[in-house]
């Protein structure tokens, strides 16, 4: 044990924050703690760290333990450029390698006992520059800045003229080179891209101390955690496992608590109603009998009723009419700010019905398209046609939307003029706006409460076109998972540009992503594209429009169209009208041969059940004497297994393209 939290109790005034709350964190373990916004997540780590003083209890941390914290807000102001200052983390090394090299050039002229103290001294630094990696020193930072999105045109930026983003991974980067015993990280994903986490994830899973994290991104706590600490209701409950567990889990204790809770609320009724029965009679015995019974309810314990996400924030969304079939089309699309170019000559459609991740690096150009869609950007040139009776919804990051100086209930009532009182303060309940808060001023709410504002306006709107930026933002977990089973059952079309992979995954049909100034095309979710990402990069380098929405390879079977042949540095040439038009048409067949897949591995499933069933009726003793139903029950198993069969050859063929 390297580290425990023992009855940890916090209280600002009369609201509770933490109640009794307490774990421990052994050596290599890498901890989780989530929970709602406010649940106090935050105040746990400030009270580890010893910037808040708990109520009671205590924090009892393994002698000689180092422990490095990157808050979520920090001030950040570093009087040094991007590699000096990570070059300090290994100062006590370069020290070493000076003193070791100082002690070689004392052995060429000492003797006697001077040279044994000498090598002496000699042979234990040594000893420890080698536990401590001394040789690799500058690889590591090197390795560290690459890894969190840094280049060697930025190693002699001053770290005073980067943005705030860019000084929080300077931060993150020292305390990774330090190498604490203990890693305690506050939301550390938030100023990174995606191949940023990725690079993270990889750097903590294998980090050789202990990690505690908070934080809402989920894919990161599924792939680092081994412990999920989840704060509820002031209490701290440890889930022994990943993200995966801790939320399949989490949901059997729920129901099951929910279950208790809602029999003790009937039992109590139902004394309840017995007593006022009893009073009613007037009698002394009835009344005796009643305060019997009072005295008896009073001495239940009483459960506290289980947070329930469904009860807190409710998103329908449904669109009010049907487009086309043809939603989007961009054609030829040219953007540069200045110099920098972001794109050129990008093509790509969506079609009713998809729901489409657009993924790539920071400055990549992501929501800039969604801007020039939205006719908030303008274009350099090219085309964008919206199909017809489509209607955009647009979620914009920056809640540039909304109005600032209007209240939540003016901003509502505004832009739907026909919405009753009773029918504004409904919505907004559902997005936990209740009584006075409904006319705070936009410009004094987080940006939390912004996204929820926005989320609020997006029910309202008849679009059938959602075009998303960002929208789990600011959102914790179980506020994400709500939006998530919105988007997932909604009918309309989506474009959205996230960085959640989590809700990637659970949302989009399929990924654009944007590389290199380069669309690639995954028909599929965040696994998919990460299982096949390798393979369409190696192709797509041969393909003749690098903006084309195909990827350049069958997204079903990419193993076997890879072009081992192709090398990386071949001329990309512009495609022609005509190789655009073919591509759609391949698209087409792609999404087609999709759906067909998706149907026969149904059938297949189904097939697959009855058969089951079948032979555990076969195998039922009470069937054994019955010579005309095991006849029956083989002839049925005869034509399911000769029906299966033929699926099989049909799903074969279908993935061979």
């Amino acid at each position: 044990m390297v580290l425990a939290c023992q009855n940890i109790s916090k209280s600002y005034g009369v609201v509770d924050i933490l109640k009794d709350v307490s774990f421990h964190i052994e050596d290599k373990e890498k901890i989780a703690i989530v929970g709602i916004n406010g649940s106090g997540k935050t105040t746990l780590l400030k009270i580890i760290m010893g910037e808040e003083t708990a109520d009671s209890g205590q924090i009892v941390v393994a002698k000689d333990t180092t422990i490095g914290y990157l808050s979520q807000h920090q001030d950040i102001s570093f009087d040094n450029t991007v590699y000096a200052e990570m070059l300090a983390t290994k100062q006590h090394i370069i020290d070493m390698e000076a003193n070791i090299r100082k002690l070689e050039q004392d052995m060429k002229n000492a003797t006697g006992e001077d040279l044994e103290k000498i090598m002496e001294s000699y042979n234990r630094l040594q000893n420890i520059y080698d536990r401590e990696n001394g040789y690799a020193y500058e690889s590591e930072i090197t390795g560290v800045l690459k890894g969190l999105g840094f280049d060697k045109t930025d190693y002699e930026r001053h770290i005073n003229t980067l943005s705030g983003g860019q000084k929080m991974r300077i931060a993150l980067g020292r305390l990774l080179l330090t190498k604490p015993d203990i890693i305690i990280l506050d939301e550390p994903t938030n100023h990174l891209d995606m191949l940023s986490i990725a690079w993270l994830e990889g750097f903590l899973s294998s980090y050789q101390g202990s990690v505690i994290i908070v934080s809402h991104d989920r894919y990161f706590i599924d792939k680092i955690a081994n412990k999920v600490v989840e704060i509820d209701n002031t209490k701290g409950i440890v889930y022994h496992g990943n993200y995966s567990y801790y939320a399949k889990k989490r949901a059997e204790i729920r129901s099951s608590q929910m279950k208790a809770y809602l029999n003790q609320q009937a039992d109590i009724k139902h004394q309840e109603d017995v007593i006022a029965k009893l009073k009613q009679f007037n009698r002394e015995k009835s009344i005796k009998r009643a305060e019997s019974r009072e005295k008896m309810l009073d001495k239940v314990e009483r459960l506290d009723k289980p947070t329930e996400v469904a009860s807190e924030m409710r998103l329908s969304l449904s669109p009010s009419v049907e487009s086309g079939n043809d939603v989007l089309t961009v054609e030829g699309l040219k953007k540069s700010f200045g110099s920098n170019n972001l794109f050129e000559n990008m093509n790509f459609e969506i079609k009713r019905g998809e729901h489409v991740a657009l993924i790539g690096g920071n400055g990549t150009g992501k929501t800039t398209i969604l801007k020039i869609i939205n006719r908030l950007e303008s274009k350099d040139s090219g085309n964008i046609a919206l199909g017809s009776r489509v209607k955009i919804g647009y979620y914009d990051q920056e809640h540039q939307v909304l109005s600032l100086h209007k209240t939540i209930f003016d901003e509502i009532s505004d832009a739907y003029p026909d919405l009753n009182n009773t029918k504004i303060r409904n919505v907004l309940a559902a997005f936990l706006f209740t009584g006075e808060d409904v006319f705070k001023k936009i410009g004094d709410l987080s940006g939390g409460e912004r996204g929820r504002v926005s989320l609020a306006k997006l029910m309202l709107s008849p679009a059938n076109f959602l075009i998303l930026d960002e929208p789990t933002n600011h959102l914790d977990i179980q506020s994400k998972e709500i939006l998530e089973e919105a988007i997932k059952n909604y009918e309309g079309t989506v474009l959205f540009v996230s960085h959640d992979r989590y809700f990637i995954n659970k949302v989009s049909s399929r990924i654009i992503e944007l590389k290199d100034k380069k669309l690639y095309n995954f028909i599929g979710n965040y696994d998919y594209y990460e299982s096949h990402k390798d393979n369409v990069y190696g192709v797509s380098n041969t393909n003749a429009n690098p903006f084309s929405s195909i990827s350049g390879i069958d997204p079903y079977n990419a193993d076997s169209k890879t072009n081992t042949d192709s090398t990386s540095d071949k001329t990309v040439t512009t495609s022609s009208k005509e190789d655009y038009l073919k591509n759609k048409e391949e698209q087409a067949r792609l999404r087609k041969r999709a759906n067909d897949l998706k149907k026969t591995e149904a059938k297949i499933a189904e097939i697959e059940k009855a058969l089951d069933k079948l032979s555990d009726e076969i195998n039922d003793p009470i069937n054994s004497t019955n010579s005309f139903k095991l006849g029956e029950l083989a002839t049925e198993q005869e034509k399911l297994e000769t029906e299966l069969m033929e699926l099989y050859e049909k799903y074969y063929e279908l993935e061979e393209g």
